[in-house]
């Protein structure tokens, strides 16, 4: 009974061997031959049984997924919720969803590629990171096709086009504006490494802020004070004054320049991605139409403002 171990059986099943030879009334000087015979067969079965059960699991191939990462903060792009309604994803390692326009635009490339949707929360300054490695594959995000960006990912073709504006507090000295210039003087900001940012060096005299990693801290900057507005896109201005009624979009007929690349939404791919070519076509096959109705019940499907 001392060696059990070394054949890599537990106590208990040593016992049972043991019984086993008993049963069999065999000498005591043969009963060690025995018990090392059974050890060995049973090792044997149990290698066997083992090797069969991997063999199978190798040989049955996973489900073929496509992985999105998305910041799921970025109403009506993409957004958190707690449960399926609406369209909502469930979000991989998570109990939360994720609904929005990014979301719904995933799904049915998805269904054109053929593969099963796998939602990745990922921050935004880490989908690029997250991308290259090989973690997602492929970024629907809101994100914009910027030359920049370009130097490092691939771009499909544009799901979204938008305007740039500037979300302010409802009833301050700034909800009136028409022009970029009237807010000369203004506490602005916009989030951490896009376009938003720099654009806001076009106003004269603002009072530039240090960037944001995401769209909820400017909402509760705003609302605290602490800055007087942050730049956005417009969709996502919509988005937050129907959350919020402290908030108020501000449009220009003096607005930002920008670029035809800056104000359009891609979908973000590794360098030479085989699946760009499937991921346009399943684009090219939601009209414009489609599009304005999937974007306006997202602003009204967004949750409310945290």
């Amino acid at each position: 009974m001392g060696n059990y171990a070394y054949y890599g059986l537990s106590k208990s099943q040593a016992v049972f061997i043991l019984k086993i030879v008993k049963k069999w009334g065999a000498m005591k000087k043969m009963r060690k031959k025995t018990s090392l015979f059974l050890v060995s067969m049973l090792s044997a079965v149990t290698f066997l049984a083992g090797c069969g059960s991997n063999d199978q699991a190798a040989t049955t191939p996973d489900e073929e997924t496509f992985k999105v990462g998305l910041e799921a903060g970025y109403p009506p792009f993409n957004w958190t919720q707690n449960d399926e309604s609406n369209g909502g994803v469930k979000i991989e390692g998570s109990a939360e969803y994720a609904g929005g326009y990014d979301v719904e635009i995933a799904k049915k490339i998805a269904d054109g590629l053929g593969k099963k949707l796998v939602i990745v929360k990922t921050e935004w300054d880490g989908l690029v990171p997250a991308l290259t490695s090989g973690k997602i594959d492929a970024i629907v995000a809101g994100m914009s096709p910027t030359e920049d960006r370009k130097q490092t990912i691939d771009f499909s073709d544009n799901y979204y086009k938008s305007n740039l504006v500037i979300v302010v507090k409802k009833g301050g000295a700034y909800e009136e504006a028409s022009s970029i210039h009237d807010f000369n003087g203004a506490k602005i900001t916009a989030q951490l490494n896009t376009f938003h940012y720099s654009v806001i060096d076009q106003i004269e005299g603002v009072a530039k802020q240090t960037a944001m990693d995401n769209f909820p801290a400017m909402r509760v900057a705003l609302e605290s004070g602490i800055i007087d507005g942050y730049v956005s896109e417009r969709p996502e201005a919509v988005s937050a004054s129907q959350a919020n009624e402290n908030y108020a979009m501000v449009e220009f007929e003096d607005g930002f320049e920008t670029s035809e690349d800056d104000t359009a939404i891609a979908v973000g791919l590794q360098k030479g991605s085989a699946l760009t070519e499937e991921i346009n076509a399943a684009l090219k096959g939601i009209s414009e139409e489609e599009r304005t109705t999937i974007m306006d019940a997202a602003i009204q499907n967004q949750p409310a403002a945290q």
